[in-house]
């Protein structure tokens, strides 16, 4: 796990000053804090950050051929880099290292692009090919691990694995882009396609990008796309050991590492699932660590203990406040754009914990998305059966009347606000759903904004990307579509970022077996009846695992990092709301409506409404941006 940099001059290969370049690495120290490295020639520049966990001896990079012809700077995790290495010796590629770094070369020298196909890992990764004066970027199939470029004013492209090693150049230009404000407030996070510094792009998920002499830059093109429209036959119970077999294949590959190696483990299904594949794998206890909270209603330790003592892990436990607030500078330092998933602050809690003692930690990510297992999908596909029952000239006139007579009840629990759900029915579900996987929604948005604001977008809204998604996606029905958007928006864009930026920041590499991508391509493959079953998400996965796992752990209610920002906002962080219609950064933007601002918090701390997610995302908003712009 490291961090990567670089500048390639597409027209004029200009002189590249290798100070600039290490510069730029060492803006992102944290991602690579076992060595550094800087390579350059005229009209390219690659610099890394070392996090050193296989082959520790020779694995530095930048990293280059005996006969220096390419060169390359790569960040993440090959896992099936041995077989990728057997294939290109059996081709005559001779090796002079036991890095997974080393088969890159080598495999863009035997297949160019072509090589992504091959791989089975996390990655963002730069080729440089001096023959042929050509720079390739390449990121992962789900984006675990992250790539931003940009155009300079002198002709350079720069890349970096974080937004901050690209704001290390002088000739970044720090403005900020109110479509992507717009973007962050509806979905809680700045998504791949957009970027809070205007003219800063994110390389998207299973995409590459070709940058050759001579010739301008080329739009991203997509190398891997999830499948949702194909169905798996079969009984129950072979694809269950099918599932099984996914899984364990997924967590062996992952536990290959020249460093100690543990697992986070909430107590719930996924983090449960890894480390019970995990104990069998493995001759030595696993390590395991768990944050715990100082409230009840909160605190998941008694579950993780259970599965700790059935597997005779070594397991760590930490108790931290549910209040545990202090952490905001510090992530947003860490995630560098405006970022409101508010588990990020007990992630990174654990994050810290494991590193004490390992420096690779297996997570259990990705088993939600794969397997419908938010509440959302179930809500959905619900939603999605009722729709199918009425005729769609209907649904408007039937369930947009029941929903605008239906009182509100925002503070009831979902399956009690018939209100959000009758609106839902009204509208087709790409246009319900992202409503209901986002935070603000467009008509508090709205309300916030200035005339001038509702102008400057133009038209452009959040939802608008989920809503073109899932009227593309390869799926067969409306649960498909959600799960397909998802893995395209919110898995790199919330979940991804999420775990990159907060292990990273204190130097552990997390990795991700239950996103295998053989695992994900298997499970979307399956009927929607066996992910969503009698109120059961995840329900052929759940099922499989019964051999491992006790009931009391699979079909317990999901709770995942839960963090009380409602309450917050009406005790503890009551001032930070009262001060953000007072804020001097938000008040230059122009953007917003700093009187709708301080309505949504005094009736938010009067308990007259809910606004406590928003606020968090103002709050979040306001430090991010004084921080880049202020």
């Amino acid at each position: 796990m490291c961090g990567i940099a670089g500048l390639y001059y597409p027209r004029t290969p200009k002189p590249v000053d290798p100070a600039r370049i290490a510069a730029m690495s060492d803006a992102q120290a944290h991602r690579g804090p076992d060595g550094s490295g800087v390579w350059t020639q005229a009209g390219v520049g690659l610099g890394h950050r070392r996090l050193s966990i296989i082959d520790l001896a020779t694995g530095s990079q930048p990293m280059a051929t005996p006969d220096g012809g390419v060169v390359t700077v790569f960040n993440g995790e090959i896992y099936n880099f041995m077989e990728v290495r057997a294939e290109l010796e059996a081709l005559g590629a001779s090796f002079e290292t036991h890095s997974d770094t080393e088969v890159l070369l080598h495999g863009w020298r035997a297949w160019g692009p072509d090589m992504l196909r091959r791989l089975n890992g996390m990655f963002a990764f730069a080729v440089y090919d001096v023959a042929a004066r050509s720079l390739f970027l390449a990121r992962d199939r789900f984006g675990v691990k992250p790539l931003h470029y940009a155009e300079l004013s002198d002709g350079a492209v720069a890349f970096g694995s974080e937004l901050k090693s690209l704001l290390a150049h002088p000739l970044v230009r720090r403005a900020a882009d109110f479509h992507a404000v717009e973007d962050y407030l509806g979905l809680g996070y700045v998504p791949d396609d957009a970027c809070i510094v205007a003219g800063v792009k994110k390389l998207p998920a299973g995409h590459f990008l070709l940058l050759e002499r001579g010739k301008p830059v080329p739009q991203p093109r997509k190398w891997f796309d999830l499948d949702f429209s194909h169905r798996a036959k079969g009984k129950p119970a072979d694809l269950e050991a099918e599932l099984i077999e996914h899984m364990r294949e997924a967590v062996r590959s992952r536990m290959i590492a020249d460093v100690p190696l543990g697992a986070f483990l909430s107590g719930g299904v996924d983090s449960s699932a890894v480390v019970a594949l995990m104990a069998e794998a493995s001759k030595a206890a696993v390590k395991t660590c768990t944050i715990g909270f100082d409230e009840a209603g909160y605190d998941e330790t008694a579950h993780a203990k259970l599965i700790a003592e059935r597997f005779a892990t070594r397991h760590n436990t930490r108790t931290v406040a549910a209040d545990d607030f202090a952490l905001i500078d510090t992530l947003v330092g860490a995630f560098d754009e405006p970022f409101a998933d508010a588990s990020a602050l007990p992630t990174y809690r654990v994050c810290q914990l494991a590193r004490e003692t390992v420096t690779v930690a297996l997570s259990g990510d990705g088993a939600d998305e794969s397997f419908a297992g938010y509440r959302r999908y179930r809500f959905h596909a619900a939603e999605e059966r009722v729709r199918g029952l009425v005729p769609e000239n209907l649904r408007g006139p039937i369930f947009g009347t029941l929903g605008r007579l239906y009182p509100k009840a925002d503070w009831a629990p979902r399956p009690f606000r018939a209100k959000t759900t009758l609106l839902a029915l009204a509208e087709g579900g790409e246009f319900a759903y992202p409503k209901s996987v986002g935070v603000t929604r467009p008509e508090l948005r709205g309300a916030l904004y200035t005339d001038g604001a509702r102008r400057a977008l133009d038209g452009h809204f959040a939802e608008k990307r989920y809503i073109d998604t899932m009227r593309q996606a390869p799926a067969r029905d409306g649960l498909d579509r959600a799960q397909y958007a998802d893995f395209r928006h919110w898995l790199p864009g919330d979940i991804l970022t999420k775990i990159d930026r907060t292990s990273m920041a204190v130097s552990l590499e997390a990795r991700e077996p239950l996103l295998d991508y053989r695992l994900v391509q298997f499970a979307a493959t399956l009927p929607p009846s066996l992910r969503i079953r009698a109120g059961q998400g995840k329900w052929l996965m759940k099922k499989a695992l019964e051999p491992w796992l006790p009931k009391e752990i699979l079909y317990r209610p999901k709770m995942g990092f839960v963090t009380p920002v409602s309450a917050w906002f009406r005790k503890a962080l009551a001032e930070e709301a009262a001060a953000l219609p007072k804020s001097r950064f938000l008040a230059q933007t122009g953007w917003f409506d700093l009187k709708a601002i301080e309505r949504i918090a005094a009736d938010h701390r009067a308990g007259r409404a809910e606004h406590g997610r928003t606020l968090w995302q103002l709050l979040m908003l306001e430090r991010s941006m004084t921080r880049l712009f202020g």
